[in-house]
């Protein structure tokens, strides 16, 4: 499988754990699904079968197991509403705000039990000597759960924020304005531009050449690149984002037809194979994303 989005974090070089160890303290808060009356439950799940951390090829997975009910509030409000009117007419009165609040909290237990339920995972990849944490999630917040969860479970986490010399904004203008990726890189067909002075003001390409005279002009008129489509070594493409995200990653085909395996022949395999292509891709193209934007800066 392959990482949809990157949410990157930085661990020391060489951190001191092992994929044992680290299975041993996720397995302090592992999944559990909902009671009767838990609207959430959140925990660490085995990524592919039982191990809590897959390894392969000293590359690290885990995935945080999400469990919620689908209670939707327009249905309590409904139902509160039906039996706050029955009391209406017991007591002769409508109920007041403390009453109504009640009325809400015991029609909540009453329905939680018989909620449907969606189940889901989020994973994240370790690369213990290269020291990344990556989570697959659309956002820094949506990635919060698993990283609160993280600090939940280890003894330890040294864990920070990863950034660079040059901001990701700056330097995707820069590219875009010159009309030149970074080595390695090429500049592809999708772009946001939003002015400094009011993020409200944006323009958005799609599927669109990125080379005309009206681009430019935007940069000129103080916009700046907010998000760009870029693909690397011909293999990866990808949009990056002024605030460090790499998202819609998608392996291109001249490295999908030169990596398939005739002797892959089950999904395990598969999502070994799969895996083991995602980290190796992924990193070489995170150094060479840090260098094209300065190199990393340590945060304190």
């Amino acid at each position: 499988m392959w990482f949809r989005n990157l949410q990157l974090y930085r661990l020391p070089s060489q951190w001191d754990m092992t994929a044992d160890r680290l299975s041993e303290q996720l397995a302090r808060l592992v999944f559990q699904p909902c009671g009767s009356q838990d609207l959430a439950t959140q925990g660490w799940s085995a990524p592919l079968h039982d191990a809590l951390v897959h390894s392969i090829g000293g590359q690290w997975m885990i995935a945080l197991g999400v469990e919620q009910r689908l209670l939707p509030g327009s249905v309590v409000k409904q139902v509160a509403e039906e039996k706050a009117e029955e009391i209406e007419a017991q007591q002769g009165f409508k109920p007041g705000r403390k009453q109504m609040k009640e009325i809400k909290e015991a029609v909540m237990q009453e329905l939680l039990p018989r909620a449907f339920t969606r189940r889901r995972k989020v994973y994240a990849w370790i690369d213990p000597q290269a020291g990344y944490l990556a989570v697959d999630a659309s956002s820094r917040t949506a990635a919060e759960p698993l990283i609160e969860c993280l600090h939940k479970a280890l003894d330890e986490l040294p864990l920070k924020l990863l950034n660079t010399e040059h901001s990701p904004g700056g330097a995707m203008t820069g590219w875009l304005a010159g009309n030149e990726a970074p080595a390695g890189f090429s500049i592809d067909l999708d772009c946001e531009l939003r002015a400094v002075t009011d993020e409200a003001s944006a323009v958005r390409y799609v599927r669109h050449s990125l080379e005309g005279e009206e681009i430019r002009e935007h940069i000129a008129a103080g916009k700046q690149v907010s998000k760009l489509a870029l693909t690397f070594d011909d293999k990866v493409s990808f949009l990056l984002t002024d605030k460090f995200e790499i998202k819609r990653i998608q392996p291109l085909d001249t490295l999908t037809d030169n990596s398939e395996h005739a002797d892959v022949t089950t999904r395990e395999e598969q999502f070994d194979a799969d895996f083991a292509l995602m980290t190796g891709e992924l990193r070489r193209l995170i150094p060479a994303l840090l260098d094209a934007l300065g190199g990393e800066v340590e945060t304190v």
